[in-house]
């Protein structure tokens, strides 16, 4: 209710079994993206092979809870099922394949599913060229404009982002995600904005990297998403709990991202979302192998200083 945005919640549906859970996500956030059941692997694991029942339910929860949701991602080289990646037939086969896919999630949540994210990380980092992927191999360089238009198809109500991490620092990968958008638009494929994914520490990259990127997009008239947030406090490893100051650090951080994003352009403001509920269930425990504790609230479901540093960041004292 503080913010003028939907802010959303990164969610998995085991979770939803949780009461807890249920009630703290459904009175805080007003939106919610699926951690990994939308995801191509999850959903297709074989030709023509659809598994609904894990986004049924967190769509069903969203409806129940008048929050909205935003669909994340159609098409991601990581979660590529074997089949696809293995695909015998011809490249045209292929495309037609992953048409036939898009049509299908996006047909099957039309009017429901609010935004999705249609590619996922496409750009190489520090390159900024187009990452070899089956997809590029399969379909060529323009396969991400073609995906676009084959979602707009299935549905063309929906809101379109791109989305991509590192864009806050990574000068080559910022540097082509912009020019992408540029050609996009002057060729007329309907993306309508951005998902900046946020994974900061409680240090770095500097806020002005992070604004300058959102005013690139607003500039460009889009739709600027910051699509998973989380803040790490114990980066280098040397923290086995989360101490005040480090808390306090964050609590800043959080504040400062919320802020930044807070005085763009009504118009161009999507959402922000929080890249999971309590701190325990980041995927940022298993990627690194450090204690973490980058999210809003503990593992209790307690709020931490970075919520209220979210809330001040809104506005809210």
């Amino acid at each position: 209710e503080a913010a003028e945005f939907p802010v959303g919640v990164s969610l998995k549906a085991a979770q939803l079994q949780s009461e807890l859970f249920r009630e703290v996500a459904g009175s805080v956030f007003s939106s919610i993206t699926a951690g990994y059941e939308m995801k191509m692997r999850h959903v297709a694991p074989g030709p023509d092979s659809y598994r609904w029942h894990n986004v049924d339910a967190l769509v069903k929860f969203a409806e129940a809870n008048q929050m909205q949701v935003h669909g994340h991602t159609l098409v991601w080289h990581q979660s590529t099922p074997r089949w696809l990646e293995e695909f015998a037939g011809s490249d045209e086969e292929f495309e037609d394949a992953v048409r036939e896919y898009i049509a299908a999630m996006v047909g099957r949540y039309k009017g429901r599913v609010t935004s999705w994210d249609v590619v996922n990380e496409a750009l190489d980092p520090r390159s900024g060229r187009l990452r070899d992927t089956v997809f590029r191999r399969r379909m060529g360089d323009d396969y991400v404009a073609r995906l676009f238009q084959y979602a707009h198809e299935a549905d063309p109500d929906a809101l379109l982002f791109y989305n991509e991490f590192g864009t806050t620092w990574d000068g080559a990968k910022r540097a082509a995600m912009l020019a992408m958008v540029d050609d996009f638009q002057r060729r007329g494929i309907p993306i309508d904005g951005v998902g900046l994914q946020m994974h900061v520490t409680y240090s770095f990259p500097d806020i002005g990297q992070i604004n300058a990127v959102m005013h690139e997009l607003v500039s460009r008239g889009l739709l600027v998403h910051v699509s998973e947030l989380d803040v790490r406090v114990n980066p280098d490893g040397d923290q086995t709990d989360l101490t005040r100051s480090r808390s306090v650090d964050q609590f800043l951080r959080v504040r400062a991202i919320v802020a930044a994003f807070v005085a763009l352009p009504p118009e161009n403001r999507y959402a922000i979302t929080v890249w999971g509920l309590r701190d325990g269930e980041s995927w940022l425990i298993d990627r690194w192998g450090n204690p973490e504790w980058p999210l809003l609230f503990d593992d209790y479901l307690d709020p931490k200083p970075a919520y209220f540093g979210f809330l001040e960041g809104l506005g809210v004292k």
